[in-house]
Order: structure tokens, then sequence, then C-alpha cells
């Protein structure tokens, strides 16, 4: 009797994940899973864990490198219509995991509610960015989230609520492996004003970043006190290139992709400029995008 018996339309085996990333890189799943209710999804984490089978949640792929020999174990999509409601009362905004961030930004801010403006130009979902706290200069999402609501590997529900649940710099203590939705409470401000800084953002982020290739966003986090695409550029790396991989000579916290680039290209390229970084100025960059 196969694992998944039952859930045969909702579960690919040996299914490519290079057009679920925006890097287009990496080998295949044992199995890609798509569950179309709490239930469902419920169901197939008690079976994986039945199983020993390894689960991970894939987003919308933004900030994620898999690698050529693809994922072990079950990687799981929160695509479908259940997964991506969302819900204002008030001055809260109650979002599912696979609502896209920037759709948020938006209707908030049209909504003349404060909070999420500093998520402007990232791409993903809420759950990936409630999962590494997504943020840049302009702020982070963790301060305006009230409550997370996750499922553990055993299928059971509950919430972390703040000041049980802690956000850092790229971080948020939540072990369970999936996130279902988040609560955040926003202030009321004006819509005209609001837009004014969105627009201001995108003008920075188009000037200072290198949006119209292929990437995955920031590579490394930045080190305490420090810039890591400043420590890059100080350190001569950019535009050094590793097979198809090359390092932006618009920012040099992002890696791009050239055809017939491979995840080792990236993986390689990313150990290179750590180790320069390391002997040059004796700081040790620790990587912000997600490796499989």
């Amino acid at each position: 009797m196969s694992i998944f018996s039952g859930l045969e339309s909702i579960v690919r085996e040996n299914c490519p994940l290079n057009s679920f990333t925006w890097y287009g890189l990496g080998g295949n799943a044992d199995y890609f899973i798509q569950p179309q209710s709490t239930e469902q999804l419920k169901e197939v984490l008690r079976r994986c864990d039945e199983n020993s089978i390894p689960v991970r949640v894939l987003g919308f792929g933004s900030n994620l490198l898999v690698g050529d020999d693809g994922v072990r174990g079950a990687v799981l999509k929160l695509d479908a219509e259940e997964f991506c409601r969302f819900a204002f009362e008030g001055n809260t905004l109650t979002a599912s995991a696979g609502v896209n961030l920037n759709k948020l930004v938006l209707d908030s801010v049209r909504k003349g509610l404060s909070g999420l403006e500093a998520l402007t130009g990232i791409p993903g979902s809420l759950g990936g960015a409630v999962r590494m706290n997504a943020g840049g200069s302009f702020g982070d999402i963790g301060s305006t989230v009230q409550s997370v609501t996750v499922m553990d590997a055993q299928g059971n529900i509950f919430e972390k609520e703040k000041p049980e649940l802690v956000f850092d710099y790229r971080w948020v203590n939540i072990t369970a492996p999936v996130i279902l939705s988040a609560t955040m409470e926003l202030t009321e401000s004006d819509s005209d004003a609001m837009l004014k800084t969105i627009k201001e953002v995108w003008i920075y982020k188009k000037n200072s970043q290198p949006l119209n290739t292929k990437n995955a966003g920031c590579i490394f986090k930045n080190p305490r006190g420090m810039s890591a695409g400043a420590l890059i550029d100080r350190a001569g790396l950019k535009g050094t290139q590793m097979g198809g991989a090359v390092v932006s000579e618009k920012h040099a916290n992002f890696i791009t992709t050239e055809k017939g680039c491979t995840s080792s290209d990236v993986k390689q390229l990313i150990e290179l400029v750590r180790t320069k970084v390391k002997e040059t100025f004796d700081v040790k960059l620790e990587t912000e995008i997600e490796v499989w």
C-alpha cells in the first residue's frame, strides 16, 4: 500500500522543483504535495511523521536555492484557496500562509493602514516572510505580528502569541514545520502619504538592486553593524563568476545566474565569497538565503 494512498490527486512523485523557485535551479523532490485543505494537510503530515519522511514547506521560492540533487522527502506547497485568504477587521489583519506579501502591503495601504510598507518589493508568501522575519533597511514584518498559528509534525494546530513569540533579525522562534496564518496589528495612517513612501522604496530598490535578473534576493545576512554587500564589494568581488553564477555588479550581496548555471555553481560562489570576506575582514558571513 502506498504511503499516500487516497491522496494521489495532490501528490506528485519525483517532481522537478526548478520551476517553483526564482533561480529556476535544482533537482527533484521525492514527493511534491499540494494539500487542498487543512484536513488534508494534517493527514499528509501524519503519514510523513509515521513513515519518517522529512518535510519542507515551499513558499514562493524567492529566497531559496534547491541543490542539483533535489530534496529527499516531501515538499509541501500551500497554494490552495484555503491557504491564500486574508481579512481586515478594524486595524487587525489576519492572513493565511500562502498569501502574496506584496498584495497584503498594497491592500493595507489602500485601506489607510500602516505597518507593512517596509516590506514593499520583497517577493514571497506571508508564511515565508514570517518564518524569516522578512524586511530590509525600512523595517521588518515581526514588528506588526501579534500571533502566528502553526501546525506541528503530527498535525496538531496551536497558536503562538507575543511575548512568547519572539522576532529577531531574519529569525523567529517558531520550530513547527508549518505556519498556517498570522495576525498583524496595523495603525491608521494617510493612504496618499503611504503610497508615496511605497513609490520611494520601489525607486530605491530599482536603483540599487538587480531586479531584472534571475536572483534570490540577498545571499548573506548583514553582520551586526555592517553591510554584507559593502564587505563583498570592498573585497573586490563584484563581477566574480563561478560557472553560470555571478556576483552582481549592481549589488554585491546578490548572486545572479546566466544560462547553463547550476545550483552547484551558486553554492561554490557563495563559499568563495564567504572565504574571501573572512580572509580580508575576519568577518564570517551567514547565509540569508535558504539552501535545500
